[in-house]
């Protein structure tokens, strides 16, 4: 039982892996579903604005569909940056879309790249972090959270991880919103390529998110290489168990779709 509702290919910025030899990669490493969530902004000054062909983008999905017909499962998603932004020209944007999911992300502070906010802003990094990541779970229209402690990636090499204990109460905030607004977290397997060594969140949030009565979850690679389709979602699956999740989400049409944990 493998489903990857985080990858990327050519159609992001920040990709050069090609849709059919991912597709390819899925049904060899027995994928049973994925969801491809191409890097999305509105921003004209992020890197992200102007890459993404929504027409061309979807094409491909419907071949690759056919092509895969019986061995794979393929849905449509998106991953938006900083989408409590600007949500005028999302919302047009996306609003004739067929999406089956919307992640939502927080790569860029005050317009800055993280690695490039987390040089400039000393001390109080992780703290304005995560409160940008409340204002976008308070009122982005989006199905779940990406990599909710993504800052970590970039600043474990220089300033440390953050302690859970140290931002517990705007995490709880953020925590407790997604789940009145009915926005899942993704278990982001990504940082166990890194140096961070964990997932994103750590499992300290997850288990924090369980007992606050959280249960939409969904497992991501958030590969941009082929080779990296579906990795740590067997190790994610572990994870999810560990932290007393019964199930895991897949979505269609923006409704989640829970997958019992066996």
């Amino acid at each position: 039982m493998i489903y990857d509702y985080h990858v990327h290919t050519n159609h992001s910025f920040d990709s050069q892996a090609v849709m059919n030899e991912v597709c390819a990669e899925a049904v060899r490493c027995g994928i049973q579903e994925i969801c491809f969530t191409e890097h999305y902004a509105v921003n004209p000054v992020l890197p992200t604005y102007g890459h993404l062909n929504f027409e061309h983008y979807i094409h491909e999905i419907e071949n690759a569909r056919e092509r895969y017909a019986g061995q794979l499962k393929i849905k449509i998603g998106i991953e938006l940056c900083e989408p409590h932004h600007m949500q005028t020209q999302y919302q047009a944007v996306l609003a004739n879309q067929p999406l089956d999911f919307i992640l939502g992300s927080v790569h860029n502070m005050d317009e800055r790249k993280l690695r490039l906010f987390l040089a400039q802003e000393g001390i109080n990094h992780y703290d304005l972090y995560f409160k940008e990541v409340l204002k976008m779970v308070e009122c982005a229209d989006i199905d779940v959270m990406a990599h909710l402690d993504l800052l970590k990636r970039y600043a474990v090499g220089t300033v440390g991880n953050y302690k859970l204990e140290d931002h517990q109460e705007v995490i709880e905030a953020i925590l407790q919103t997604a789940i009145a607004r009915n926005i899942g977290i993704e278990i982001n397997t990504s940082g166990w390529r890194s140096g961070v060594d964990q997932s994103f969140p750590s499992s300290e949030v997850l288990q924090l998110y369980r007992q606050l009565g959280g249960e939409l979850l969904t497992l991501g690679s958030d590969s941009h290489f082929v080779e990296h389709t579906g990795a740590g979602i067997a190790d994610a699956i572990a994870l999810a168990k560990q932290c007393g999740f019964q199930s895991i989400y897949t979505y269609h049409q923006r409704q989640p779709q829970a997958i019992a944990l066996d």
